[in-house]
């Protein structure tokens, strides 16, 4: 099991409504909105380093109001 971080930074406003979006992905098995240079932090469950990519670069980034997204890789 590969655990991973995703920071998520969104444009103004738009917390509340991804919030809903973000946790509806395969992989992410929570999402918190959190203060400072990000706007959540979602934890990411998966089975190798690829599905951690694929959920952050191809689900997360994707979804409209997402603005920048920087992936963290657990390594204990």
């Amino acid at each position: 099991m590969v655990v991973a971080y995703v920071m998520i930074k969104v444009y103004t406003g738009e917390a509340d409504r991804l919030k809903g979006e973000i946790e509806a992905i395969d992989g992410v098995t929570s999402s918190h909105i959190v203060a400072g240079d990000v706007d959540f932090i979602a934890k990411v469950e998966v089975g190798t380093p690829a599905e951690v990519k694929d959920v952050a670069a191809t689900h997360i980034q994707s979804i409209e109001g997402v603005e920048d997204t920087q992936t963290y890789i657990a390594m204990d």
